[in-house]
């Protein structure tokens, strides 16, 4: 099947041509051409117009003409609904659709740009379209969390979200555990307004519920008091330096490792440090 359209794609006319190959006809071929010459040129080469004024499939009752492929062509897969709103979003300006429109619509102007020969440009968005799909179809719950553990937490929490919470002590907070004291010599950097938004959880919620399996300590107490066992545990059983253990225990200087030991121990880490020597 041939297919015709104007000239100058950005996305609906290059998210149509990656949707016709992939699922409808994969030996398509796609041809753009001025705005005024598609109907005329859709006669001479016997092509489908797609995506401009008075065909069938093009832009109606604000869907774009990736809807209008979807529909006539019965396509269910729940990746392409997924998809859906995110070309709509980007190709009408109405980014609110669905946050990945605005991206698609960057990525898109800015190949338009760089590219100007339409079958290249097509070709380097087939290549778009692959990926947004496998992510729609594949990895919409995998997040990029910069911190390891923070993922770890997250990922703890949204069992127990999962599971409920018929146990006395949940399997997610014995898990929790284990993973903050696996941890707790790096630099640790969770945040509970972090966490609350990678959960989509209202923070207050989530600290509530913390506090109720970690010691009657909040998010922040807690992590502060097993970074101070765990400095304890270096002050007493190896050679580090003040400087060194503040660093293993995820404190951002001295100061604050100095100001957080005291509130804890009563002592400062020089003074923890002389007390224990004497005994």
């Amino acid at each position: 099947m041939k297919w015709i359209t104007r000239e100058r794609p950005k996305i609906d006319r290059i998210a149509c041509p990656w949707l016709i190959k992939t699922f409808i006809d994969p030996d398509a071929l796609f041809y753009y051409v001025p705005f005024d010459a598609v109907i005329e040129k859709a006669g001479e080469l016997n092509a489908i117009p797609f995506d401009v004024v008075g065909v069938e499939l093009t832009h109606k009752n604000g869907q774009c003409t990736f809807d209008a492929l979807i529909k006539k062509y019965k396509l269910n897969d729940p990746a392409l609904q997924i998809m859906a709103p995110i070309v709509r979003g980007a190709d009408t300006d109405r980014h609110s659709l669905a946050s990945q429109a605005s991206g698609l619509w960057a990525i898109a102007a800015g190949m338009a740009h760089n590219i100007k020969d339409d079958q290249e440009l097509l070709k380097a968005g087939m290549v778009i379209y692959d990926a947004l799909y496998t992510w729609a179809k594949h990895l919409q719950d995998v997040r990029h969390t910069e911190s390891p553990v923070e993922q770890l937490l997250v990922n703890v929490y949204q069992k127990f979200l999962k599971q409920g919470k018929d146990t006395r002590i949940p399997a997610w907070a014995k898990e929790l555990k284990t993973i903050i004291q696996d941890q707790i010599d790096t630099n640790l950097a969770l945040t509970l307004s972090g966490i609350s938004s990678e959960l989509n959880i209202n923070p207050a919620y989530v600290s509530r519920e913390f506090s109720k399996y970690f010691d009657n300590l909040s998010f922040g107490e807690y992590i502060r008091k097993i970074r101070i066992e765990k400095a304890i545990a270096y002050i007493e059983n190896s050679d580090y330096s003040l400087s060194e253990v503040a660093y293993l225990t995820g404190f951002s200087d001295q100061s604050h490792f100095t100001r957080i030991f005291k509130l804890e121990t009563g002592l400062t880490p020089s003074e923890f440090k002389k007390h224990r020597a004497k005994k």
